[in-house]
């Protein structure tokens, strides 16, 4: 059954006569588009596709399967369409459409019931085709290049915002299109700021740095954190919390395979840090879903209780972050198989020290 047909079963369980899409990476999936401004209606017997001018040629190389409308104003030929083909309940991506929005449709289109629809496409995207486990794996392929070069060009005076310029620049120069995110370089202290985007400050000797970085490669996403020495660690607690996160980090892959629940992998990983004394400074989930979003489903944490089929992909990724000192953080990309899982990140794990 194609993704559309899916579509269209959820209009019957659901009594719809049609879905509006407009998240563009649920737009991509469905589609093929690659550009940044779309839309997308689902009917029970025809599927609608809207873009502006700048698009049309793209589309109509992209996008199969779809009746294409390229108009200045989409939003008025979608108001066309809906009224034409009498459209009447309407399901809406409700976690996608802002309210502002949704009170526009609603305004404009008076005789429609708009109905939410959460995450029904998220669903969909969560479990991955051995295509796009192989797009992943090359954008992973890509970070682990980037990260071995980095070992060769990290020195203790640089800025951290020069790293994070390194990281960006040999992405793109070994194949990606762009950065899956804004690098995080956290050195010293700052490594206890889980998400320190990279500062001006100074990589000193002897600290500790946190690289959490990825990319996109051909639609898709990466995402890996390794965290190094600077130089022989001036801190021996920052050594022992490293040995505890990737022991926690590696509990965690050991216990991953397609129906282990999302919440007791957290727990695994959790755990174990918590019985090493470090309770409570492992302040975030385990990791996350990954493809065309760098977060997507499922929530590898305890506010998700989920039992996860084969090929999904998500992150692991424990840490330990003691304020005034530092953090320490290892993350690894996963897809799910039966009785375990494939890691996609070869980059070491062993304390690196340059």
């Amino acid at each position: 059954m194609s993704r559309i047909d899916i579509i269209k079963g959820y209009l019957t369980e659901l009594n719809l006569d049609a879905l509006y899409i407009t998240h563009i990476p649920n737009i991509r999936y469905l589609s093929g588009f690659s550009g940044s401004s779309a839309y997308i209606i689902i009917t029970k017997d025809k599927n609608y596709f809207f873009t502006d001018f700048r698009y049309k040629t793209q589309s109509a190389e992209q996008v199969k399967g779809f009746e294409i409308e390229v108009n200045f104003s989409p939003a008025v030929k979608i108001k066309e369409t809906i009224l034409n083909a009498k459209l009447v309940n309407i399901g809406f991506e409700s976690t996608h459409l802002t309210i502002h929005q949704l009170e526009q449709l609603k305004e404009s289109l008076p005789g429609v019931n708009f109905v939410s629809v959460p995450e029904r496409i998220e669903k969909l995207t969560m479990i991955k085709t051995p295509d796009e486990i192989a797009k992943i794996k090359a954008a992973c392929e890509i970070t682990d290049r980037v990260f071995t070069k980095l070992l060769e060009v990290i020195k203790p005076g640089m800025k951290e915002s020069d790293v994070s310029a390194e990281i960006s620049y040999w992405h793109k120069k070994y194949g990606a299109e762009k950065d899956s995110f804004d690098p995080i370089v956290a050195s010293g202290w700052r490594g206890a700021l889980p998400h320190g985007m990279a500062s001006h400050k100074v990589i000193e000797s002897g600290e500790m740095v946190t690289l959490d970085f990825g990319c996109i490669y051909e639609g898709f996403c990466s995402d890996m954190t390794r965290t190094i020495a600077v130089g022989k660690p001036k801190s021996e607690e920052m050594v022992k919390i490293y040995d505890v996160v990737l022991q926690s980090q590696l509990l965690a892959v050991n216990a991953t395979k397609a129906g282990a629940v999302t919440k007791d992998l957290d727990t695994v990983s959790r755990d174990y840090i918590n019985s090493n004394g470090y309770e409570g400074k492992f302040g975030h989930g385990l990791g996350h879903g990954l493809g065309i979003e760098v977060h997507e489903m499922p929530s590898v944490s305890q506010r998700m209780d989920m039992t996860i089929p084969e090929n999904v992909v998500f992150t692991i990724e424990p840490g330990i972050y003691i304020e005034g000192l530092g953090g320490v953080r290892i993350e690894d990309d996963v897809v799910t198989k039966t009785g375990g899982c494939d890691v996609l990140n070869c980059s070491s794990k062993e304390l690196i020290i340059i």
